[in-house]
């Protein structure tokens, strides 16, 4: 699995549909989604996955020209964890990996057309598809590219997940489908992250082969402690750490948010970073341009994407380019 900065061929994206998890909020998310696949469509082309013929029209109206619409079923938009991942070998020929989804642990019922939408777009790209008899959500996992693999206990080990697997059954899976030595176990995610069990992609990031910036909480905030001990297990596995000490909380639809930074994407030439309306957010902007020298730092509305379960990097799935 080449990492996130690697060239990309183009960006994967859906379409929010599920009015369960948005509430009165669908149309917000419908705009701060246009926002960051505008941002992106910028940078590399992008292909959004629409429900039915209704939601792309409303996807047509509010993209950018060049933007791809595809209408594919599926029960909402998260594909960095219901969509394929791909992989690419030494000569640079890719392929799609399919690996099961089961809604975050059985979380959101049905999830039959998002277990099924990984599939279907590997097929949509042309790639050659590996199925992977086990659940594994993009967002639970981030690779240096090298062979190293960054994931948590929380999630991974999560009963709600691979039951009938162990640790180093999973550890093996990982290295047969991804292409990963190394794997480097964080214990928890987020206290605030109520949907996925502690996915990483909330927490921390590889910046390069050897170095992670990783969210740090102040002393006696609700995460102070799970930070402090995956800061020590980065150290301990060799991994140099950049601290990210911000975290804001927002209120959104009458609930307290941690709109997390951490979740930004990468795409060719840019960082697309969620961002909160606060005063630390331009703080913000300029540590995750430091970390990611000679990209342009684009923020986009994080808010609402946080309230959903997430931000850019979770509504987001990169196709890496081939050859």
């Amino acid at each position: 699995m080449p990492a996130e900065w690697a060239p990309h061929e183009r960006t994967l994206m859906a379409w929010p549909t599920r009015r369960e998890v948005w509430g009165d909020e669908l149309a917000q998310a419908k705009a701060d989604y246009a926002a960051a696949a505008n941002a992106i469509a910028a940078f590399e082309p992008l292909t959004m996955v629409c429900n039915d013929p209704q939601e792309a029209a409303e996807a047509r109206a509010a993209l950018t020209a060049g933007a791809e619409i595809v209408e594919l079923p599926i029960d909402d938009s998260w594909l960095r964890d219901s969509g394929p991942i791909f992989v690419v070998d030494e000569e640079g020929r890719r392929a799609g990996v399919h690996f099961g989804f089961n809604s975050w642990g059985g979380k959101w019922a049905p999830w039959d057309r998002d277990a099924a939408v990984g599939g279907l777009l590997i097929e949509l790209v042309g790639d050659q598809r590996y199925e992977a008899p086990f659940v594994l959500e993009g967002g639970s996992v981030a690779v240096d590219g090298e062979g190293t693999l960054l994931t948590t206990e929380e999630c991974l080990l999560n009963p709600n997940r691979n039951p009938h697997m162990s640790r180093e059954e999973i550890e093996a899976g990982l290295g047969e489908y991804l292409g990963v030595e190394t794997i480097v176990w964080l214990g928890q995610g987020l206290v605030e992250d109520r949907d996925t069990d502690g996915h990483v992609d909330l927490i921390a990031g590889f910046t390069r082969p050897g170095e992670v910036l990783l969210q740090s909480v102040a002393a006696g905030q609700p995460s102070h402690e799970r930070m402090a001990d995956n800061r020590d297990r980065l150290v301990a596995a060799g991994l140099e750490v950049v601290d990210f000490p911000i975290l804001p909380s927002i209120e959104v639809a009458g609930e307290q948010v941690a709109a997390s930074h951490l979740n930004f994407y990468l795409c060719n030439g840019a960082a697309i970073v969620p961002v909160a309306g606060v005063d630390t957010d331009a703080e913000a902007l300029e540590r995750i341009a430091a970390a990611y020298p000679g990209r342009e730092v684009v923020g986009v509305p994080g808010g609402v994407i946080a309230f959903g379960g997430g931000g850019p990097h979770c509504i987001t799935q990169q196709v890496p380019a081939a050859g």
